[in-house]
């Protein structure tokens, strides 16, 4: 199907990945080939990328795709022990973490897409979200908490 469109490639990546053992690009791809798509490899990275994909290791060894659970809070409920408090300003959120955690958790938030959520930035223990809109750190901060299972603190009462 050369001439399929990009939305029914990656449908058909996505159900392939789910179905099976794809532990590479060059594997999927002759998936692919199979079902009659066509297409790069650096095509099929693009869309790997935009569903979400990551390589998970197996206990039994080696690696495969995987898909990210659905919704926002997927990778986020995962994480939960590692937050200890969220705290909002007016014009920034922080995320207070056990140490060395915070660059998971702020991939985590990154990978979540979370509306109001521009972007993060972590060191060992702490992130820094920026809120996407000004005055939406507040809620921000809120929403974050509630997925993270971690107490929302004032401004004031932050350590």
């Amino acid at each position: 199907m050369s001439g399929a469109s990009p939305k029914r490639r990656r449908e058909a990546v996505a159900r392939l990945v789910r179905q099976g053992r794809i532990g590479t690009q060059e594997a999927l791809l002759s998936a692919l080939r199979r079902e009659g798509f066509r297409a790069t490899q650096a095509t099929l990275s693009r869309d790997l990328a935009r569903l979400g994909a990551r390589r998970a290791l197996r206990p039994e060894g080696g690696a495969v795709y995987e898909l990210a659970e659905e919704g926002a809070d997927a990778g986020l409920s995962a994480l939960r022990g590692l937050v200890l408090s969220v705290t909002a300003n007016g014009w920034l959120v922080v995320v207070r973490t056990r140490p060395g955690s915070a660059p998971a958790v702020a991939r985590a938030v990154d990978l979540a897409r979370l509306e109001g959520a521009l972007g993060t930035l972590a060191g060992d223990d702490t992130i820094f979200v920026a809120p996407s809109r000004q005055r939406g750190a507040r809620a921000l901060a809120a929403r974050l908490g509630s997925l993270l299972a971690a107490p929302v603190l004032p401004a004031a009462a932050a350590p």
